[in-house]
């Protein structure tokens, strides 16, 4: 393999490297440790590989110091893990006055190579190259990227783009002042329907509607086909199809794993209570849709209780149904979930003693707890009242002074019983990032 390697060393340092739309996530880049990439197929994992690699640019590390290879590539079938060694010493036969500084190794796709991580793992210990690593294929799933390397690893998590990054892909941005003027207001309500109904996966981005349904429609049959059906041999295939529509059809709503059986019953569709879990499992597992379990101290309750459910991306909704206007809450919420994962918060979900429910207490990785309501139309009869009444009384029984609501397009701020009550804009809350 050594003349192989040459040959993608020399190919890689000709190579313009692609300039992907800016992504806000950041590298640990630790030493001693690996980055893993994970992330769903298709969500960019490759392109902020690149991204990584033009920030190094211009931070001054040399183009020698920087190899991407990308284990799809048909001159490295078949590669065996010894072949790996090969790998460095072809760097350095073409670049002697690297060896002994810092080099940066970007694998992409590394599972293709069984024992890969045996690899790496010496390259972290015993050499001064630092690895990124990302895998999306069903023979590595992407969350065992990190595992498989025993605690050597750090993974971040990509998602398709969130408000920001779909701004900036438009050649948009985020304005510099606030409160924005009329014209940027104007223009920030128009690309937040747009990120609603279109979603954030790059490679959609701009297509006409009949044709980006067709993509994402394709994204979601590749990942049950290759990282479900084949990967963890479900055979059930009528009933995982008959559970991915269902899903897709109701983001933001309650997941009650008894209803969903009996409606799987009264389709006619044959599957066990475990047969269904191992299901769910599986769909998380491969970021297709995320599980968010009610508040409570009790373990118990939080596996009795329904979870809420949210897609990877909102415009995998509008694969399966036509979403009008009374879906465009449940968009709303979806969004708002995806925004506060980006921001590294664990959520829950709220339900009060009297009954009423608060989309979100959101744990960020420090500082304090915050609750966040999602209502897309606060003014509609009978809605401010009930949703304002839930905000207060989750507010009091967990002592905390704020709640924000996340509206589409209503703003205020309000005094209730002590608790500060703040109505914001969606394309202002998504767009300024708070906290």
């Amino acid at each position: 393999m050594p003349s192989v390697f040459a040959e993608i060393i020399a190919d890689f340092q000709e190579w313009p490297i692609p300039r992907p739309t800016p992504r806000e996530v950041e590298l640990p880049s630790l030493p001693g440790k690996v980055d893993a990439v994970v992330g769903m197929r298709r969500s960019g994992k490759t392109w902020f590989l690149f991204q990584k690699i033009h920030e190094l640019l211009k931070e001054g590390v040399a183009r020698e110091r920087i190899l991407y290879v990308n284990f799809e590539d048909e001159r490295l079938l078949p590669l065996r893990a010894a072949d790996l060694a090969d790998l460095p010493e072809a760097l350095y036969a073409r670049y002697p006055e690297v060896m002994g500084q810092e080099c940066w190794l970007f694998l992409d796709e590394i599972q293709n190579v069984d024992g890969w991580e045996r690899f790496v793992r010496r390259m972290v210990d015993t050499t001064r190259f630092r690895c990124v690593v990302t895998g999306s294929s069903s023979r590595l799933l992407s969350r065992e990227i990190a595992t498989a390397l025993r605690g050597r690893a750090l993974s971040t998590e990509i998602l398709p783009f969130g408000f920001r990054e779909h701004l900036r892909h438009a050649g948009l941005g985020v304005p510099d002042r606030w409160p924005p003027s009329q014209q940027e207001r104007a223009v920030l309500r128009h690309q937040l329907g747009l990120f609603l109904q279109h979603g954030g996966f790059p490679e959609v981005q701009g297509l006409a509607d009949e044709l980006r349904v067709r993509v994402l429609r394709n994204y979601v049959d590749v990942v049950l086909l290759r990282d479900v059906i084949e990967r963890h041999g479900i055979s059930n295939t009528t009933a995982l199809r008959w559970i991915v529509r269902r899903l897709l059809r109701s983001p933001g709503s309650l997941l009650s794993g008894h209803r969903l059986h009996n409606e799987l019953r009264s389709q006619g569709v044959r599957l066990g209570k475990d047969g269904l879990h191992e299901i769910l499992g599986c769909l998380e597992e491969v970021f297709l849709l995320f599980l968010v379990p009610i508040h409570s101290a009790s373990v118990k309750r939080q596996r009795v209780n329904p979870r809420k459910c949210y897609l990877v991306d909102t415009a995998l909704a509008g694969t399966v149904s036509f979403l009008g206007h009374g879906d465009v809450g449940h968009l709303l919420e979806n969004a708002v979930y995806l925004e506060l994962r980006r921001r590294g918060h664990e959520c829950r979900y709220v339900v009060t003693r009297s009954g009423y429910e608060v989309d979100f207490l959101a744990v960020p990785p420090s500082g304090p707890p915050r609750l966040v309501q999602v209502c897309a139309d606060p003014e509609a009869p009978g809605t401010r009242d009930r949703e304002l009444r839930a905000a207060r009384e989750a507010a009091e029984e967990l002592r905390m002074p704020e709640v924000t609501v996340v509206t589409l397009d209503t703003e205020d701020t309000l005094s209730m019983d002590g608790t500060t009550v703040r109505l914001v804009p969606a394309w202002t809350w998504l767009a300024r990032r708070p906290w």
